[in-house]
């Protein structure tokens, strides 16, 4: 397995898992950036900020985990990317109100640009409307 896969995969187990960028930043570099197309990440600019923002949704959704259904590298382009879904319950809080006890099953896909062998920016591919609605949220 190639150097950048391992250090996505270590990366993204970490991120996925709440750990904050404590655990993250030894896979990326320290000013690596972030972007989405998203509401609810508007505002997050770096790499740093989303492992941030991961730990703390963990608050309201608990028992938050990633089903992992693809994860690649294009070594031609120095990226890898990971599709997945997040699944979970609002059951502790932290949400914008009381815990809703809804579900929620979310697509997304993480592309992870490499400048050598640490992430210097990453993509979040994900539909936050659907996902809010489904906590209940919105």
């Amino acid at each position: 397995m190639s150097r950048i896969l391992e250090q996505a995969k270590s990366f993204f187990d970490a991120c996925e898992t709440g750990k904050g960028w404590e655990d993250c930043s030894p896979y990326c570099l320290p000013e690596a950036t972030f972007s989405a197309q998203a509401a609810a990440l508007s505002g997050i600019e770096t790499l740093e900020g989303y492992c941030e923002w991961m730990k703390n949704l963990l608050t309201p959704i608990p028992d938050g985990r990633y089903e992992l259904k693809f994860f690649a590298l294009d070594e031609e382009r120095n990226c890898v990317a990971a599709f997945a879904v997040f699944h979970g319950t609002q059951t502790g809080p932290g949400g914008p109100g009381e815990p809703t006890g809804n579900t929620i099953a979310a697509d997304y896909v993480y592309a992870m640009q490499f400048d050598g062998d640490r992430i210097c920016h990453m993509t979040k591919i994900w539909n936050d409307t659907i996902s809010l609605q489904q906590l209940g949220w919105a």
